[in-house]
């Protein structure tokens, strides 16, 4: 192959890669993109009224004796298959992920055997009682901070004393739920 061959080749070349670099130069002045004078996603939150007034005071929730009044244990049931990919329901069954619900209205708090309980779970003390329950039912992180509970909880009051009435049958010797008599508003 003599030099001007050559030449022709690394010409052929040099020519591509300037009509590269000027079709890219011609695009990105045709196409340019719009940039925002301040970059970043603007997020939306509400204003406050001027003089700092607080919102108004969240409605009061039930008393779990009232919800329990109305509880239906197959509805619980039902509710407490969300419970099974990380606890047992049987009589003398293995904990999972979490410990075993058996018997657990009025169980002593960290008490299940070959269950390793979270330290704030251990400090916590007392019994497993129906308000007890119902407030670690509906925000377990929120009620005991620094559990090893996952779970986002239950929101609904009538879904939580569903579960909680279903929890209490769960037991040898379950305990007497209030009547709809009984949990009248005082």
């Amino acid at each position: 192959m003599d030099s001007f061959e050559l030449n022709k080749i690394l010409g052929a070349v040099l020519a591509t890669c300037l009509g590269v670099l000027s079709i890219s130069i011609a695009a990105g002045a045709i196409f340019a993109p719009v940039i925002p004078a301040k970059p970043g996603y603007e997020i939306a939150v509400p204003e406050q009224k001027p003089g700092g007034e607080a919102a108004p005071a969240a409605e009061k929730p039930q008393p779990i004796e009232q919800l329990l009044a109305n509880a239906d244990t197959a509805r619980g049931e039902s509710s407490a298959k969300k419970c099974l990919s990380c606890h047992t329901f049987n009589k003398g069954g293995k904990p999972l992920v979490g410990p075993n619900l058996w018997g657990v209205v009025g169980r002593p708090k960290a008490s299940e055997p070959g269950f390793n309980y979270s330290a704030a779970i251990k400090a916590k003390g007392g019994n497993w009682t129906l308000d007890e329950l119902n407030l670690f039912i509906a925000n377990p992180r929120g009620d005991i901070p620094g559990t090893n509970m996952t779970f986002a909880g239950l929101p609904r009051g009538g879904e939580r004393a569903d579960v909680i009435a279903y929890l209490n049958t769960l037991s040898d010797n379950p305990a007497p739920l209030p009547k709809a008599a009984d949990a009248s508003p005082k």
